[in-house]
């Protein structure tokens, strides 16, 4: 195969030889249902003891009913000393301890056809869980307390449209497209933490804001609130127009905007009430928000404290002491830092192979929700300097053998170096190289870190236990590499983007890990027209394509999409109709007389992001003008932008793996079976799908 680059030798950032125990054997994708991940951390306010909520998914392996991961509550105080403080079947979020430390709050629906969800809380010093408020027509989606303990500001869902439900019993559901918005609603409800569930079904009090909120804070005196708002209830909107509104917590009166010009991220509030830290683009083209900002709370004027640098910010929380935490990506490798309340850099600490996820803080403790190459996401806690670890939620994987993991970084054609994450095959790659999958990212406004990247949609590990070599690129466009990487895309569809793609196998071959002629690619959205991208205008370069939720063509995905202006503004910087040509050139449906790679097109019948359309436009596409290229499309009823039921996840990855499989190891040809067979168990018994 050809190559158009001159390729820098590959240098090793990081690695991790993950050791193997004797009766160690490869991760499935059974295993994959199995893992358990921290998803959810809150510190009490004497810093005694930290609430975790815990995410599995339903055990359908022994067939438990298929649905979304739920999630346990648990407390610790201590390495290992973790325990469950409610029934399993409660699946609990947004976990907060009252600021008086008394109870552990958390949003919960009760079983019931009318049950809504609402806010509930259990005593720390034990007792059973009780309903603190609730909204009688709508469902609680966020909350935040006020310093008192005593009132709890909710957001909540509109209102229940009783007559509308009536005529759409009676057939009259006709669908208006986005016209008829509803608002997030605002309210405050006063509770008793010490009381009785009786005692706070008070009804609470509604507050007037401008806008559809998504996030919401409390200021340390509880007179105002810092709201992020969009002016409308469209994805679009939510996306590039949320700012963050001052306002009176009595009245709902604007005190004072944020008036950022991008996306808008993480904020909090410091313990004195002056000033917000906040997340934010730099401007209304940056793809992400990545830049630390610090607010003045009074005006809403704000400055940048990490513009032009190549990191990204993620999360930040304040110290009781006035330091500000803040969680940073730096390429693949993540770090922590404090800054004081002039926003100047005081200390960095280096979580040596954790990345670092989200962080809390309360009484002098930080905890933080952090991954590596060896586990997923787990809770440690913060001593000195070092990060103790706190939680062990899958055991089980220490007899799973598990292929060597790294950073590694090369050189694009036009001199760009380009990190990615490698991992290897377990026991190492065969002479001449292995078979090997791309991984690519979506977005591509993200980025790929170098800590647990094994999931229904990608290959990881379960990959590397069959013989594969995997390799997640973090080509431009990614964050964590400053804004001026992530625009580098911009107006440039499938350009400097995707030949960095190409542009990595020749490095992989040279380094002993890839064997050129069998490399396959898979994503989801971006991802996916990556890989769209790779069947068809890079057809000579990869022998296998599992395309997810991606694009097959950019004129009708503008039309088709939810967020057509954050296309324009972060990626195309131009509309369709100022270069029909262009746009049809970038798009995998024109150059489908190249097609010659077989590819397995998966998505989500709901999906609002990147419309069904998109995949069966290419799937016609390549059967009417390449009827010999092997191609199968595959629809998940139910599903939108990424698979959230456990046997729809299941059933993506085994058509994952198998297409890999039969392309980069087997026999190729025609292709697999349309069905498989499905383990003992998953059904009930084992069944045969018709084929």
């Amino acid at each position: 195969m050809k190559h158009h680059a001159t390729f820098a030798a590959i240098t090793a950032l990081s690695a991790l030889v993950i050791a193997t125990p004797a009766l160690a054997r490869p991760m499935t994708p059974e295993d994959i249902l199995k893992v358990k991940q921290v998803a959810d951390v809150a510190v009490s306010p004497d810093g005694r003891s930290v609430a975790v909520a815990v995410s599995q998914m339903p055990d359908i392996t022994k067939g438990e009913e298929n649905g979304t991961a739920e999630r346990t509550l648990h407390v610790t105080t201590g390495p290992g000393s973790a325990r469950a403080f409610l029934p399993d079947d409660m699946n609990v979020r947004a976990l907060e301890y009252s600021p008086d430390g008394r109870m552990i709050s958390f949003l919960w629906k009760a079983d019931g056809d009318d049950a809504k969800t609402a806010l509930y809380a259990i005593p720390v010093d034990g007792g059973g869980h009780k309903k603190l408020a609730g909204i009688k027509d709508s469902n609680v989606t966020g909350y935040a307390w006020a310093p008192d303990s005593r009132t709890v500001y909710m957001m909540a869902s509109a209102a229940t449209d009783k007559a509308r439900e009536k005529e759409s019993k009676a057939g009259f559901n006709a669908v208006v497209y986005e016209e008829e918005q509803k608002f997030t609603r605002l309210f405050a409800a006063s509770v008793n933490t010490s009381a009785t569930a009786a005692d706070n079904d008070v009804e609470p009090r509604e507050i007037k804001v401008e806008g559809d909120m998504t996030a919401m804070r409390v200021s340390p005196d509880g007179r105002w609130l810092a709201i992020a708002a969009a002016p409308t209830v469209h994805v679009d909107d939510e996306l590039m127009k949320t700012r963050i509104h001052i306002v009176d917590a009595a009245s709902g009166a604007r005190k004072a905007l944020v008036e950022t010009g991008g996306k808008v991220g993480d904020f909090e509030i410091d313990s004195s009430g002056n000033t917000l830290s906040m997340i934010a683009g730099v401007d209304q083209h940056d793809p992400a928000a990545t830049t630390l900002y610090l607010v003045d709370a009074a005006s809403g004027a704000f400055r940048a404290v990490t513009e032009g640098q190549a990191n990204a910010a993620v999360d930040t929380e304040w110290m009781g002491d006035g330091r500000l935490a803040v969680v940073m990506h730096v390429g693949a490798q993540s770090e922590l830092r404090m800054y004081d309340r002039g926003g100047d850099l005081r200390d960095t600490i280096d979580p040596g192979a954790l990345i670092l996820r989200s962080i809390d803080a309360n009484g002098g403790k930080l905890a933080a929700i952090a991954d590596a190459p060896q586990h997923p996401r787990e809770l440690f806690v913060l001593n000195g300097n070092r990060f103790t670890r706190w939680s062990d939620h899958n055991p089980w994987l220490k007899d799973i053998s598990m292929g060597t993991q790294r950073t590694i970084r090369y050189t694009a054609r036009d001199g760009q170096e380009v990190e990615g994450i490698v991992i290897e095959p377990v026991g190492g790659a065969p002479s001449g190289g292995a078979p090997t999958i791309f991984d690519v990212h979506g977005g591509p406004e993200a980025h790929e870190s170098n800590g647990w990247n094994t999931n229904y949609g990608g290959p990881g590990q379960v990959a590397a236990g069959k013989g594969y070599t995997v390799f997640l690129p973090n080509y431009r466009g990614s964050t964590a590499y400053g804004t001026a990487f992530s625009k580098q895309h911009q107006n440039d569809y499938a350009g400097k983007e995707f030949n960095d793609l190409v542009d990595a196998i020749e490095p992989l071959a040279a380094a002993g890990l890839t064997d050129k002629d069998k490399v396959g690619i898979t994503g989801g959205s971006y991802g996916g027209y990556a890989s769209a991208w790779g069947a068809t205008a890079l057809s000579e370069h990869f022998a296998a394509s599992v395309m997810f939720v991606g694009i097959s063509n950019q004129i009708s995905k503008f039309g088709t999409t939810d967020i057509p202006n954050e296309m324009f503004l972060v990626h195309s910087r131009k509309w369709p109709w100022e270069d029909w040509q262009g746009m049809l050139e970038v798009s995998p449906i024109y150059h489908v007389d190249k097609a010659k790679t077989p590819i397995l097109i998966l998505h989500g019948a709901e999906d609002t992001r990147v419309a069904p359309s998109q995949s069966y436009e290419l799937y016609r596409t390549i059967k009417v003008r390449q009827p010999d290229t092997p191609v199968r499309l595959v629809l998940y009823p139910g599903e939108g932008h990424g698979n959230r039921k456990a046997a729809a996840q299941y059933d993506y990855n085994i058509r994952m793996m198998r297409w890999m499989d039969h392309y980069l190891k087997g026999p190729g040809g025609e292709i697999p079976p349309a069905r498989f067979d499905l383990p003992e168990g998953f059904v009930g018994t084992k069944t045969k799908e018709a084929e």
